[in-house]
């Protein structure tokens, strides 16, 4: 994963000390079933690997995912990459005991470790790259997996044909404001993430995972403007 332009805008957002302070309030008013994602995501992943298993968390930001599973899986082990420096720290306080199993590395794709994992997991994260780097980063996961090994994405996928962006990114900021986000930040996010993100619809996520050589690819969480998925290496 490496910064395009749409990325560098969202990394120099996770780069402002008050948005990092600010950042744990932020997954759960835009995304619905935020914690609910995470305890179905750890449930995909025990699926299919042991008690001791080590999972690669691309774009582990704040550390929330990272607390989450680790907490539900206590002898699971963890490496934690992200670009956010800031945040990373972030994570380090988040995860408080469990910091024990977590390894954190500044970066991108290319500098997690190049050994196979026993699972991934990219929550929130690949909807920051373009349609090529997006595969080439799934790619790149798929080749640190152990074969079969489950890999767990989620992030912001829907519709993007004529009219229906805009109505859909209306009800994003719609239930974020509904969650007790401020009207005027709800809707400032929803400006960013229409001015810089490059969308892709649910299918073409779907297919963007296969086409990274995941196999049986299925969809386990739709929440308005989000989408989940599992796939196997």
């Amino acid at each position: 994963m490496h910064p395009d332009a749409a990325a560098k805008v969202w990394q120099a957002h996770y780069a402002d000390p008050e948005a990092v302070t600010r950042y744990a309030e932020g997954p759960p008013r835009f995304v619905p079933g935020y914690a609910d994602m995470h305890r179905m995501t750890r449930i995909l992943l025990a699926e299919r690997v042991a008690s001791d298993a080590e999972v690669l968390v691309l774009g582990a930001g704040g550390g929330l995912e990272l607390k989450a599973l680790a907490e539900a899986e206590p002898r699971w082990r963890f490496v934690g990459v992200d670009p956010a420096e800031a945040m990373l720290k972030l994570a380090a306080q988040t995860l408080g005991p469990s910091n024990a199993r977590v390894q954190l590395q500044q970066g991108y794709i290319d500098d997690a470790p190049d050994r196979p994992f026993d699972a991934a997991t990219c929550l929130l994260t690949l909807h920051f790259l373009d349609v090529d780097e997006r595969r080439r980063t799934a790619r790149e996961i798929h080749r640190r997996l152990k074969p079969g090994a489950p890999f767990v994405a989620a992030h912001s996928s829907f519709p993007q044909a004529s009219g229906e962006r805009a109505r859909w990114l209306s009800r994003y900021a719609a239930y974020a404001i509904a969650s007790g986000a401020d009207p005027d930040k709800a809707n400032s996010a929803r400006a960013a993430v229409d001015a810089s993100l490059n969308l892709l619809s649910p299918e073409h996520d779907a297919r963007v995972l296969s086409e990274a050589g995941f196999h049986d690819v299925e969809l386990f969480y739709a929440a308005f403007t989000w989408r989940g998925w599992v796939g196997y290496a």
